[in-house]
This record gives C-alpha cells, sequence and structure tokens, in this order.
C-alpha cells in the first residue's frame, strides 16, 4: 500500500508538472494555468461526498484498482496525444485532466478508509506517520521528476514514465487482499447516507475541529501562492531565491513527519495539534515581516516542520476516531475542506495582497490563524483533550 501511494502520487505530480508546462507553451496565458487546477478541482470535490458513499458500501480494493486504471488510461492517453497537441489545441488535455478529477472523486475518500482496512488498529498512529512522510517525500520529487523527464525526453516521454508508475501502483494494490465491503445498511437512500456521514462528523468536535483548524489555517495562512512575490519585490533573491522558499515548508513537513515514524504523537494529541496549528501561524507572521533571505526560508522551514506535525495528527485522527463504516464518507469530507481550503486560499492571498499588500496580507493571516486556534481551543474541548494512543477509544 505504501509503495502504491508513492508511485501513484509520483505519477500524478508530474502529470500535474508536465500538463501545466505544455499547456503554458502551447498558449502563453497565464489563465490557462488557472484553468488547468480549476477543471481538476470541480469533478474531484463535486462528486467527494458520492465517492463517500460508494467508499462505504462497496470493495475499496476494487474502487481503487478502477481509479488507478482510469488513471493508467489518461496518462497513456496523454503520451499519444502529446506530439499532436500543437495542432489539436488545448482541449483533448483538459478533457484527460477533467477524467483525473473524476477519478480522484472516488479514490481520495476510498484510499485512506482502504488503508486503515489492511493496517491493523493498535498500529495505526505510526502507520499514519509513514503515510504522512511517504506522501511528502513524493510530493517534493514528483514535480522535480515531471521537470526533469520534460526536459529530457520532452512530454511524451514523461507521460511514459507516468503511465509506468500508475502501472506499479496498479500491481502493488493487487497484491493486497480484499478486505469486504464495510457494514451498511441494505437499501439505505443515498442522500440518507450522505446525512449520516455529514453528521457524524458535526457531531463530534475531535473531527470538525481539526477539519476546521485546517481549512483557516491553509485558508488564511498560507503563503505559498504568493512567493514569487516575495522573491521578486520584497526579498530581491530571484528564481534561485523562489526555489529555496518553495522547497522549506516541504523539508520541514518531510523532517518532522519522518521523525514521526518513530515517536507519532499519542498522549495530549489534541493539544500538540492546537499548538502545531499556534506554531504555523507564528512562522507565517514571521516570514510576512521579515526582510531577509535566510530568516525566511527558516521561517518556511518551521511552517512545515508544524504543518507536518499537524498533518500527521490529522490523518490519524480521522482513522482512530472514525468506525470502518463511515471512513469513506469522514474521509470525503475531509477532502472537501482541503480541497476548499486550497483553492479558496489561493485565491484569498491573491485577494489579500492586493487589498492590502503583499507582506501585511500574509502576517496578519497568520495572525488571524492564531485567532482560529484561540476560538477552537474555547469552543472545543473534546479536542483540546483528545489522546490518540487510547486505541480502545
Amino acid at each position: 500500500m505504501l509503495v502504491a501511494a508513492v508511485t501513484s502520487t509520483l505519477a500524478g505530480r508530474a502529470v500535474a508538472l508536465t500538463v501545466a508546462y505544455q499547456l503554458y507553451q502551447l498558449t502563453k496565458d497565464p489563465l490557462t494555468l488557472g484553468l488547468l487546477g480549476l477543471v481538476e478541482a470541480i469533478p474531484a470535490l463535486s462528486l467527494a461526498l458520492l465517492g463517500g458513499v460508494v467508499a462505504d458500501r462497496s470493495d475499496r480494493r476494487r474502487i481503487l484498482l478502477l481509479t488507478i486504471g482510469v488513471e493508467v488510461t489518461c496518462a497513456a492517453l496523454f503520451a499519444l496525444y502529446a506530439p499532436h497537441a500543437g495542432v489539436g489545441g488545448i482541449w483533448p488535455l483538459l478533457a484527460l485532466i477533467f477524467m483525473l478529477g473524476v477519478a480522484r472523486g472516488f479514490s481520495d475518500p476510498a484510499l485512506p478508509a482502504f488503508q486503515a482496512q489492511v493496517v491493523p488498529r493498535e498500529l495505526l498512529l505510526r502507520a499514519s506517520a509513514w503515510r504522512s512522510s511517504a506522501w511528502q517525500a513524493a510530493a517534493i520529487i514528483g514535480p522535480a521528476l515531471g521537470g526533469v523527464l520534460y526536459a529530457s525526453v520532452g512530454a511524451q516521454g514523461a507521460y511514459l514514465v507516468a503511465c509506468v508508475l500508475f502501472v506499479v501502483s496498479l500491481g502493488c494494490v493487487a497484491f493486497v487482499k480484499s478486505k469486504g465491503r464495510p457494514a451498511f445498511t441494505p437499501g439505505e437512500p443515498f442522500m440518507q447516507s450522505v446525512k449520516a456521514g455529514l453528521a457524524f462528523v458535526v457531531q463530534r468536535q475531535v473531527l470538525v475541529g481539526s477539519m476546521a483548524l485546517d481549512l483557516f489555517s491553509v485558508l488564511f495562512g498560507g503563503a505559498v501562492a504568493l512567493l514569487p512575490i516575495f522573491a521578486s519585490d520584497i526579498l530581491r533573491t530571484g528564481p534561485t531565491g523562489l526555489g529555496l522558499l518553495v522547497a522549506a515548508p516541504s523539508v520541514g513537513s518531510l523532517v518532522v513527519t519522518l521523525l514521526a515514524t518513530r515517536r507519532p504523537p499519542g498522549q495530549g494529541a489534541g493539544r500538540t495539534l492546537l499548538v502545531s496549528v499556534a506554531g504555523f501561524g507564528l512562522s507565517i507572521i514571521v516570514f510576512g515581516l521579515s526582510q531577509n533571505l535566510a530568516l525566511s526560508v527558516a521561517a518556511l522551514i518551521a511552517a512545515g516542520v508544524f504543518d507536518g506535525i499537524s498533518m500527521v495528527i490529522r490523518s490519524a485522527t480521522l482513522q482512530l476516531k472514525t468506525p470502518d463504516h463511515m471512513r469513506g464518507r469522514v474521509n470525503a469530507v475531509s477532502g472537501m475542506f482541503i480541497g476548499a481550503s486550497n483553492e479558496l486560499g489561493a485565491f484569498e492571498s491573491g485577494v489579500a495582497a492586493r487589498l492590502l499588500g503583499t507582506a501585511r496580507s500574509v502576517w496578519l493571516g497568520g495572525v488571524v490563524t492564531l485567532v482560529v486556534v484561540a476560538a477552537t481551543t474555547l469552543l472545543a474541548p473534546e479536542l483540546r483533550a483528545m489522546n490518540l494512543d487510547d486505541i480502545e477509544d
């Protein structure tokens, strides 16, 4: 399962970078890149709740085999079309990205739910740290792999390598034994299943509180979309400095998630989560106020460290505090929170920077994150008192 997740993430990130670069080469229009993200996000987010219900009614391994099969097919079609894109235009590329978004709508809820079936319950906390580490490493290497492949063997070669990686992922999932269908109420209407999943999340402070923390910290405290402006106009470091700024949060996250595989957060996990999100907000404030490249990179590494801690805890919380027959729907809701924060966060950053100025919008976003942490601490005492080493809960 770990190899399947790594190879799939590597391939997906490589495809995303290759498509983005190819589209820009074809159009020379930055708006096309924004359209690219939208074309994938719309089906992925729109189908998330349906995907969650399907994951709670079906064999999750079979869902993953089908969705990875779609990814293999799309990567192969990308490779076949790449030499003809200059004549055929961008719409076939966008159509394939839309299909990948459809597959994501079903795979995103099913994957963590199936992983929780594969891993013994007493090892879920440590497994969560391993999954986060593997995903973070693949998310760092994937775009770099796509860039190297595009430069060396062209778009078609990059898509073919991604296709091979997706095939490896498919084979790994096929190697894992089926765990059968979760228990569910036969004949339950679709909307009733959706409402039951939403109600389960809303009624549990540890779930809705951890999701809300992630949503608002990324929505207001995210600075990734504005890093080119910092590199160009504030820190005046150019493309080299931009590369350091972009890599810094990922390096911090990877280091701390690897450490968590040895010492996973269990006792006092709720307090640790709140402290880590507060630390993320403070790091963003320092970054927004910094005029020095070294300090800015250090602040972003710290932000990545704190975000990595919260990532491990949030992932483990979903697995340990959710019964198996609800995991698909709960992961679907979580995915919608994450997707909304990522998509809206970039938009919010741009609007705030336009109205308030780039640096001011960033450090004020960090302040808002601290306010959100304070409000969550007061309003969600169950989250504050949460432990993850009590595997019987």
